[in-house]
């Protein structure tokens, strides 16, 4: 029998977007991107300038946001539908989705998945389950001669704008929160868009909504590749677009703005829906992570770590009504901090509290005193996909990046003086104590996190003891 649960225990309404990158958010105020309805949540929650996704990879992302550990702690290296069998979260195993439901909470699962390809979301705590599948379905009888020509680059969705993916998930959304809303019971509802991941097919008024000469470069779009691994520029030649001007890539970036404006929408008709109801919910905003969509001449996110995939949005709006918003600046973990932050939040206990790995964000939102000893860094990782495997670890401060590659040169930028990470400092002599200090670092964090990565001598001595090559040449 599940524990009865108080009812001023609070709900939780989780949003997330697919592949959506902090400065293309109107409350960054960085692209001219608009997105009205996110920037009015914005001003009513705290907004986390500094979060950033711990694996910008869909699948280790997801399944580390519900059972709040790093993916290779639990063998989620990458993508299941990648080129080699990978393991995935199991159902046996926590999340926090279940701990809600096991003390009585109502709950419903809408949109993308990607947890484990065995297993729904009704195997991990949810009551209700609707997917993309659901709406290809959806697609399919209403629109049966629906075609598309463009591939992964994109192209206007002919689909009218009420039944496009976003607004269709929207009123799903809706409806199941109008059935939780009168069951009496706290709810955690989590919404996860497939947008604006690529292909992005905007629908109706944002198909044309923004102007291909209107669109300004990325600040890293310009990269030479001067003395950087071999696999960013491999890979403008396995998408075919290492001759891509800005004049290419600007008509993709702005379906890339539509479709963020179109998901906008369909988030703002949930929020207003939602603010019909009850007032004691907690919202949270957030995209498991970012996009290159051009920058540094690159599709999608892979094998790389620059703050185009890893840095994302974070807005969470405590209960009540008529808040007024706050910015908080310090390093925090959008998933990976989730799961302690809402176990802080509900007032619930488990055992597994001192397995977790990322840190309450509770006493942040509540504005209360300094947290003492709160991160000065954030630790990032990849392991390959579908170009081949592929090991990078990377630690960040407010100034500097470092990416350790394994199998090829390492990469140290100065994000103060080169927010587009262009410039590869690694082999500058004058960077060696700062490269020293930043591998000490990010050792004792993947040790700390039991990232197998560094349990050999071989792995050991070339982090920690800096035998690797300085610099590599050409571009």
């Amino acid at each position: 029998m599940k524990p009865h649960m108080q009812t001023r225990s609070p709900n939780v309404l989780l949003i997330t977007a697919d592949q959506l990158r902090y400065d293309c958010v109107g409350f960054s105020g960085r692209y001219p991107v608009q997105t009205p309805h996110l920037d009015r949540l914005a001003a009513q929650s705290t907004v986390f300038h500094q979060a950033y996704s711990h694996v910008p990879l869909c699948c280790p992302a997801r399944q580390s946001l519900l059972h709040g550990r790093r993916p290779e702690t639990f063998g989620a290296l990458w993508n299941y539908n990648a080129f080699l069998p990978v393991g995935s979260l199991q159902p046996e195993q926590f999340t926090w989705s279940k701990l809600l439901a096991d003390h009585g909470y109502q709950t419903a699962y809408i949109g993308k998945w990607g947890v484990n390809p065995d297993y729904d979301a009704t195997a991990f705590g949810y009551d209700s389950y609707i997917s993309e599948a659901d709406y290809r379905a959806f697609q399919k009888e209403r629109y049966p001669d629906i075609q598309y020509t463009n591939g992964y680059f994109g192209e206007t969705d002919p689909v009218p704008l009420e039944d496009s993916q976003t607004h269709w998930m929207a009123r799903q959304a809706i409806g199941t929160l109008k059935k939780l809303d009168a069951g009496g019971k706290p709810w955690h509802m989590a919404v996860h868009f497939p947008e604006p991941h690529l292909p992005c097919r905007p629908s109706g008024r944002f198909a044309g909504l923004y102007d291909p000469e209107d669109i300004p470069e990325w600040e890293g779009f310009r990269d030479k590749f001067q003395g950087k691994p071999y696999i960013q520029q491999q890979q403008l030649l396995n998408w075919g677009v290492e001759h891509y001007t800005w004049a290419d890539w600007a008509p993709i970036v702005a379906r890339y703005y539509g479709i963020i404006s179109q998901l906008d929408e369909a988030v703002g008709q949930i929020l207003n829906a939602l603010d019909t109801m009850d007032t004691n919910t907690i919202v949270i905003f957030t995209a498991d992570h970012g996009d290159m969509c051009g920058s540094h001449g690159m599709m999608d996110k892979h094998y790389i770590l620059y703050d185009d995939v890893i840095r994302v949005p974070l807005a969470i709006r405590l209960p009540g009504r008529n808040q007024t918003g706050r910015s908080e600046n310090r390093f925090v973990y959008n998933l990976l901090d989730m799961a302690p932050t809402l176990i802080d939040l509900t007032g619930l206990n488990t055992d597994e509290s001192d397995r977790l790995q990322g840190r309450s964000l509770a006493p942040l939102l509540r504005g209360e005193q300094e947290p003492e000893h709160w991160r000065n860094s954030i630790v990032a990782t990849y392991n390959g996909q579908q170009f081949g495997l592929y090991t990078q670890r990377m630690i960040r401060t407010e100034n500097w990046k470092y990416i350790w590659n394994l199998t090829d040169v390492d990469e140290l930028y100065d994000l103060s003086s080169d927010p587009g990470e262009l410039v590869n400092q690694i082999g500058n002599p004058a960077s060696a104590p700062l490269i020293k200090e930043m591998r000490n670092a990010l050792y004792h964090q993947l040790k700390l996190d039991g990232d197998p990565v560094i349990n050999n001598e071989w792995m050991f001595h070339q982090l920690l003891d800096g035998a690797k090559l300085a610099a590599r040449s050409g571009g």
